[in-house]
């Protein structure tokens, strides 16, 4: 009778963490689309207020080479600035 007492509490216990993951993994999944929307907001906002204040110095592009040459272009130039 013990061995069958056993199984039915750790049953039990892995359909509530299965029911839990579950939350956690849509809690989640709502979590991270919320994160992309703010961050889609933000960058609309942030062209927005740059087209009302020119007087902001907008980030340019680094020149191209004259004459279509190759240049070197060290990793550290391309790292984003945050």
């Amino acid at each position: 009778m013990l061995p069958w007492v056993i199984a039915g509490v750790a049953l039990a216990a892995a359909v509530a963490a299965w029911i839990r993951a579950g939350r956690a993994a849509r809690k989640l999944d709502a979590l991270n689309q919320s994160y992309w929307e703010l961050r889609y907001d933000f960058t609309r906002l942030r062209s927005r207020v740059a087209r009302l204040d020119p007087g902001e110095p907008e980030q340019q592009e680094t020149p191209a080479p004259p004459d279509g040459q190759t240049a070197f272009v060290p990793l550290s130039s391309i790292r984003r600035k945050a």
